[in-house]
């Protein structure tokens, strides 16, 4: 899967600037991820971009809906079934690498974004693991995402919370101007 094709799907279905500002925060971070372990830059950058392209449209079936509407297009079975790990609930197993980092960025971009948003100078390349950590202690703060999941990817993944929040945060750093998270 190209970027470009990627793209295409992402806004033929996604019309929410902030939904498609995650997906870019995704992109980044799986980017970053495949930078690391030598893998395709390109391949885990189109799985981040269109991993939740059908939940605006489809809150109630996603991702069982993406996963239907990507089969029509004749996107291949390996890339479906790590978008659908990414959802715990449909009971996926998380067996390849690229699934394990899917799920590991997934709501950590969410919640860097949250964190981002209300520090002062709304600076995403100036939050910290530990000011991650900080506002996970507060439950009411961005109270929907999922700090289990946050958590357990990165145990998942087999990597150290910090390194892996440190890493997510350079990701996105690189694309804060597209992401509307610098000063």
């Amino acid at each position: 899967m190209k970027r470009e094709d990627a793209l295409a799907l992402l806004f033929e279905f996604t019309e929410s600037d902030s939904l498609r500002k995650h997906a870019f925060a995704v992109e980044a971070a799986m980017r970053a991820y495949a930078k690391e372990y030598g893998e395709d830059e390109e391949l885990w950058g189109s799985i981040g971009l269109i991993h939740d392209f059908d939940y605006e449209k489809y809150p109630d079936e996603h991702p069982a809906k993406g996963n239907e509407i990507l089969t029509e297009r004749g996107i291949p079975e390996a890339i479906r079934k790590t978008i659908l790990g990414h959802a715990t609930f449909t009971g996926v197993p998380r067996d390849t690498l690229i699934a394990k980092v899917l799920y590991a960025v997934d709501e950590l971009c969410g919640f860097i974004t949250a964190v981002t948003l209300v520090r002062p100078n709304r600076s995403v390349s100036e939050v910290s693991p530990k000011s991650v950590k900080k506002k996970m202690k507060d439950k009411r703060f961005a109270a929907k995402v999922n700090r289990e999941e946050i958590r357990g990817g990165a145990e998942e993944l087999g990597v150290e919370f910090d390194a892996h929040v440190q890493r997510v945060v350079q990701a996105m750093s690189g694309i804060a101007t597209d992401l509307n998270l610098n000063p």
